[in-house]
């Protein structure tokens, strides 16, 4: 016999809540990699419209097909040729892109085509608004593709906006030159410190190097600490309690 005081069983779940669960579940297996898919398709697609048109007529996948197999376009009043054989290969546009990339690249680095590249930037240095807009460009390409382009040193750690508030920052390098001098010589870093979700804007601050803890973390496991708002960590609960020790630990020296 049971009582009011004695505990309640747990309702088994219903159909619809399992097939629910099973459905959510499943979503979020297959959504990343649809998403991933469709994406490279769409990029692919949007570079085959914009490269093919540019392709001779001659040179163009259907062409050459047809020209393989011995099909005429035209028949021999001028009218179509039925026969044709109709081609839409989606990559064709990427690959011509690829290739015409590597050849102008492997041109510049010669003579020829580093006086070609000087001549016509001589050029573009005359002409008042296309001047402004070339060098934008130029510098937005040679910071983003250079290969020489140093990258972030590690992920840190550090009291922002204020103390007891911390932040996840990436130190870019020993601060020099006259911002060092000015801050009477002191032995700082500069960090970038990202914004969330969008780790590509944020604030380049100099901080002495005794308030900046370096974290073990990768550079791209701090990324993804930033871009998930904190839903990430990279070692899971380990890694969380290892920043929190980090933080207590700073602020007893303080």
């Amino acid at each position: 016999m049971n009582t009011p005081f004695d505990p309640e069983e747990p309702r088994r779940p219903g159909l619809f809540s399992r097939l629910r669960g099973s459905f959510l579940t499943g979503l979020v297996v297959i959504a990343p990699v649809g998403l991933t898919i469709w994406l490279i398709w769409t990029v692919i697609g949007w570079v085959d419209g914009f490269v093919l048109p540019l392709v001779p007529t001659a040179w163009q996948p259907e062409s050459l097909v047809n020209w393989l197999m011995g099909i005429p376009a035209r028949l021999e009043g001028g009218a179509p040729n039925p026969d044709w054989i109709r081609v839409n290969i989606r990559g064709v546009g990427v690959v011509v892109f690829l290739i015409f990339t590597i050849v102008i690249g492997w041109m510049a680095k010669g003579i020829i085509g580093r006086s070609f590249i000087r001549f016509a930037e001589s050029l573009v240095e005359r002409t008042p608004v296309v001047r402004s807009i070339y060098s934008g460009i130029k510098q937005i390409s040679e910071t983003v593709f250079a290969q020489s382009e140093r990258s972030f040193e590690k992920a840190c750690l550090i009291e922002y906006p204020r103390r007891g508030i911390w932040a996840i920052g990436f130190i870019s390098t020993s601060t020099k030159g006259e911002v060092r001098h000015k801050a009477h010589g002191e032995d700082m870093y500069s960090i970038f410190v990202p914004t969330t979700p969008n780790p590509t804007s944020g604030f380049l601050l100099f901080f002495p190097k005794e308030d900046v803890i370096e974290l073990d973390m990768t550079i791209e496991e701090a990324a993804k600490l930033v871009i998930s708002a904190g839903l990430v960590y990279p070692n899971g609960k380990e890694a969380k309690e290892d920043i929190e020790e980090a933080a207590r630990i700073m602020r007893r020296k303080a």
